[in-house]
C-alpha cells in the first residue's frame, strides 16, 4: 500500500503524488505533504459535515447519560464544542442541564 494519504476533502483514497503534490484523481484537490500532515484528524457529524472546536451541534436521538438520571433528549443543542485530541469520533461539550459530556459524533448533526 502507498504511503499517499487520503485526500482531506473528499476523504477518498485515490490519490497520486506529483512532485511536491498531492492530488486527488475523484474530486482534483490538491495539496502539499505539509498540509496534509498538518490536518490528518478531521471529526465529522453524522451526516458528514466537518466539525470545528466552537461549532453548535443537536443530538439527532434519545441518549442515555452515564452517571445522570437525566437524558439527552433528540433536539438538545450543544454549544461551544470542543474536540478530543487524537479521536475523530468523540467530542466535549456541555448542555444546559449536564456539563462536561463527552458525545459521540455520530449521535450528533451539526447545528
Amino acid at each position: 500500500m502507498s504511503a499517499v494519504p487520503a485526500c482531506p476533502q473528499c476523504t477518498l483514497e485515490n490519490t497520486y503524488a506529483d512532485g511536491a503534490l498531492m492530488i486527488c484523481a475523484d474530486c482534483g484537490f490538491e495539496w502539499t505533504a505539509e498540509e496534509s500532515a498538518a490536518s490528518d484528524l478531521v471529526v465529522r457529524d453524522s451526516n458528514g459535515n466537518v466539525l470545528a472546536a466552537g461549532d453548535t451541534v443537536t443530538v439527532i436521538k434519545d441518549l442515555k447519560v452515564k452517571g445522570s438520571s437525566i437524558p439527552l433528549k433528540q433536539g438538545t443543542v450543544i454549544r461551544g464544542i470542543r474536540l478530543v485530541e487524537d479521536d475523530a469520533e468523540h467530542i466535549e461539550g456541555n448542555s444546559d442541564k449536564i456539563k462536561g459530556l463527552v458525545l459521540k459524533t455520530c449521535f450528533l448533526k451539526k447545528a
